[in-house]
């Protein structure tokens, strides 16, 4: 047991030599738990609805008050034709489109059944089952509210009609493949790029390297190339399987996830050089990459539970994540079928945050060792 209890204290005094390890095991748990625990949630709220008002009367507003009021929507736009609510559901600050035809204040003050068109974006299956049935009910009790006023015995003062776009069926599979083909391509070229250069440091070719007349764009080109090229060729293995097997739609240009797969694959290389600059040995790397970069940008880029759900301070966190970004562009490319004109807010912010990446990480990799 003496033997043991030495051996034991001999572990501890090696981790706490070694500060990097220390951070990875103590302090990455405690953040991760800090911020995952009101990041992942499955709550459904503050929808954002795009309200297309054709009858601007006091019945009208009374029901779009109604839905401004709720917790569980937000109304972010009002427009006057159904044509208009487009662009909002295509790019994703819509999730709901509540169409409001002529004539709907007549039909309530008369009695009539009013008709109401319910549209919503059916990417993410889940959020978008719960988003109907929150409006729904709202509807329904509104409706219930009308029947005394009009004087009617029967229900169904407002008949709400409910259309699906994008994802018709709701099949919660045409959301994460898409989202699968991202987080491959972050979890294989960001771990094999942090421990590439770590790897001939911890070995000692690293010093053979900086005696050769490489360049120093040469030695990190050479070393990272390898691993963009494995990661475009998961793209195109990611991509077949998700049409051909699992069948989903791809509405959009391939040419155009191929374009952005690669501006993609450079952000996550530039992640894994960026790690290898702050670790000694490929056990670091590794843990480093996970703990503090992969496992926060899975939780909080959208991947599993929608960003609009997390509080406000967690939100402004996501705009760092790149995952957020290539998230959007390919399920609207596989879903949406939308193009560039769409798309170009998250590839100029895709593009932004590997240029920023790209700079720190060659800043802090040295061609000479100390």
């Amino acid at each position: 047991m003496q033997r043991l209890r030495m051996l034991i204290w001999k572990e501890f005094l090696e981790l706490r030599q070694n500060p990097h390890l220390f951070g990875v095991v103590i302090i990455a748990p405690i953040l991760q738990l800090t911020m995952l625990g009101y990041a992942a949630t499955t709550d459904v709220k503050d929808v954002p609805v795009v309200v297309a008002d054709g009858d601007r009367s006091s019945a009208s507003r009374e029901l779009i008050a109604r839905f401004d009021a709720s917790r569980n929507f937000t109304i972010i736009d009002t427009v006057t034709t159904v044509s208009e609510i487009g662009p909002y559901l295509e790019d994703g600050s819509a999730w709901l489109a509540l169409s409001i035809p002529s004539g709907y204040g007549a039909d309530v003050a008369s009695g009539r059944t009013a008709t109401l068109q319910v549209v919503a974006d059916g990417t993410d299956s889940n959020s978008t089952s719960a988003a109907l049935g929150y409006a729904t009910a709202l509807v329904g009790a509104y409706a219930r509210e009308l029947i005394p006023a009009a004087g009617e015995v029967t229900t169904g003062a407002i008949d709400a009609r409910i259309r699906v776009w994008f994802n018709p069926q709701l099949e919660s599979r045409f959301f994460m493949i898409p989202g699968v083909l991202a987080l491959v391509l972050l979890l294989v070229t960001a771990n094999l790029a942090a421990m590439a250069i770590v790897r001939e440091k911890e070995v000692g070719t690293l010093e053979q390297l900086n005696v050769t007349p490489l360049q120093r764009w040469e030695l990190i080109g050479g070393k990272l190339l390898p691993y963009g090229l494995i990661g475009m060729i998961d793209v195109l293995l990611v991509t077949a399987v998700a049409v051909f097997w699992f069948e989903v739609p791809l509405r959009g240009s391939f040419g155009l996830l191929l374009a952005v797969s690669l501006l993609y694959v450079v952000c996550t290389l530039a992640l894994g050089l960026l790690v290898s600059t702050i670790s000694e040995t490929q056990q670091q790397a590794m843990m480093t990459a996970t703990f503090f970069f992969l496992m926060p940008m899975i939780y909080l880029s959208g991947f599993m539970t929608p960003i609009e759900n997390m509080p406000a301070v967690i939100q402004w966190v996501t705009y760092v994540i790149p995952l957020r970004y290539f998230l959007v562009i390919v399920r609207g490319i596989f879903l949406k079928g939308v193009g560039f004109e769409v798309l170009w807010p998250q590839i100029a912010a895709l593009a932004t945050w590997g240029l920023v990446v790209i700079s720190l990480a060659v800043l802090r990799s040295r061609k000479r060792l100390d």
